[in-house]
């Protein structure tokens, strides 16, 4: 397999590891965008959160949650973003499921929330074909 995810996590490749236990490892993002920009990815080969397993989804969200706690708490932030993109339509690039962590501190300027730029349904017809009750 030619994930460059699993060979981070077999060690081929290089990363700066923050966290790992024996379901997960979360990393710096080598892009070195945004200070502290973490990615977080399951041990096993998974495309996405569409074809997560339960038990495998809530071990990376205790992850997520450990580390935000973590910047939180112990290294200056006042706040996190979660990023997580499923699919090419969703602009997701590498297909190995991961989730970035974005760590904040007030007023760093940082618009980590995308532009929409407004609905082309209303509000009833998207209702009608989303519901699931």
């Amino acid at each position: 397999m030619d994930c460059i995810f699993c060979k981070i996590i077999t060690g081929e490749k290089p990363c700066f590891m923050i966290y790992e236990d024996a379901f997960t490892i979360a990393f710096l993002d080598i892009a070195n965008d945004v200070d502290g920009h973490t990615v977080v990815i399951p041990k096993k080969h998974i495309r996405n959160i569409l074809d997560c397993d339960n038990e495998t989804l809530g071990n990376i969200m205790n992850t997520i949650k450990h580390i935000s706690n973590h910047y939180i708490n112990d290294c200056g932030y006042q706040g996190i973003n979660i990023l997580n993109a499923n699919e090419s339509s969703a602009q997701q690039s590498v297909f190995h499921l991961h989730f970035h962590i974005i760590p904040r501190k007030d007023n760093d300027n940082i618009n980590a929330w995308p532009d929409f730029t407004g609905s082309q349904h209303r509000l009833e017809e998207i209702h009608k074909l989303l519901k699931l009750c």
